[in-house]
């Protein structure tokens, strides 16, 4: 299954990356995105990437630095639990932006919905 990397940030790089193909996301939900992705990977000492598999579900991947023998892997894993239900609606949001406006499906909804819009 082919994975798109949405937005990453890097805590021993002190860096953000937001993909360009995204840009078009509400400023808001970019914002969102941001506080998310730093905030996580400041919490964990990780880079924290959030992306979209092919379906549009939003996935979450951590990076621990190889040096880094002390990471909990069973913190990061309740941490992305964590996310995962007190961000539902954001994830649901993205999944359903993703799909109507990435994907050959939401291209076919678009065709459809302005060719009712035409005959109306």
């Amino acid at each position: 299954m082919k994975k798109k990397v949405l937005a990453a940030a890097s805590y021993e790089k002190q860096k953000y990356f937001m993909e360009p193909d995204f840009q078009a996301l509400p400023e808001e939900v970019q914002k969102e995105i941001k506080i998310l992705c730093v905030l996580t990977a400041q919490k964990l000492c990780c880079s924290f990437l959030m992306g979209f598999e092919e379906d549009g579900t939003v996935y979450f991947e951590i990076i621990k630095a190889e040096k880094d023998m002390d990471f909990d892997e069973i913190g990061a894993e309740l941490e992305i639990k964590r996310i995962q239900t007190e961000k539902k609606e954001l994830l649901k949001a993205l999944k359903l932006w993703y799909v109507f406006f990435c994907t050959e499906e939401g291209q076919k909804m678009k065709e459809a919905f302005q060719y009712k819009n035409q005959i109306k």
